[in-house]
């Protein structure tokens, strides 16, 4: 959050700057409560919208902020877009999104439209690279606010690094998919991404099995 601070106070410097001001009182230490994002997933779209915080805005087409319903018991939440995603400004739309879809109206047996899904970063890493740290808890702001203003029950964390930032973990994946854990507002269950699974046919049981406890657990 003190990174998120830091940055838009960088910004109003700058846009300052560019007036001609040439003197501005201290900026006072930061105090989180300073920094208030806000309980509309509307507004927060537009403050996403207009985000150039880190590297990634240089270089994306469109910010993918997420979609949904924004009363969803179930939220996946990825890695990052990817160029299908970044072309059209929606998540898990190409490929992976495709098999992402079929997994959940296969085996949950309900509508896409009914969960949620975000990433953890809001805009393609070049080359589909993995987000840089900075470039992730630059933009875990912006998650951490979807999740508090549509409480979802259970959160499909899907791959390692979507898994790692969220319950600040960095166990591997292919230990830890398919166990749930408390956040005490909300549960965790990770598995594998989608790309992985096109990549490695052999590990869709596995995250077939890790379906249907999410399934079970909806259910309770």
């Amino acid at each position: 959050m003190k990174k998120l601070y830091n940055a838009l106070q960088l910004k109003r410097l700058m846009h300052l700057q560019a007036l001609g001001v040439e003197y501005v009182e201290p900026i006072k230490e930061f105090n989180e409560e300073d920094i208030t994002l806000p309980n509309s997933l509307n507004e927060l779209r537009a403050i996403c919208q207009d985000c150039h915080l880190c590297e990634l805005s240089k270089t994306r087409q469109n910010v993918v902020f997420g979609e949904g319903n924004q009363n969803a018991k179930l939220m996946f939440v990825g890695e990052g877009p990817g160029a299908t995603e970044d072309n059209t400004g929606r998540p898990f739309v190409g490929r992976a999104g495709e098999l992402l879809t079929k997994m959940i109206q296969n085996v949950l047996l309900i509508p896409r439209s009914e969960v949620y899904i975000a990433n953890i970063v809001k805009c393609r890493p070049p080359q589909n690279r993995v987000p840089t740290s900075k470039e992730a808890l630059t933009c875990k702001p912006y998650l951490q606010k979807q999740i508090e203003i549509i409480q979802p029950k259970l959160i499909v964390t899907l791959g390692a690094t979507a898994y790692s930032y969220l319950s600040n973990d960095n166990t591997p994946i292919s230990k830890v998919r398919g166990h749930l854990l408390d956040m005490q507002q909300y549960k965790i269950l990770p598995t594998f991404h989608p790309s992985y699974l096109l990549r490695n046919p052999s590990a869709k049981k596995d995250a077939f099995a890790d379906m249907l406890k999410i399934k079970e657990f909806l259910s309770l």
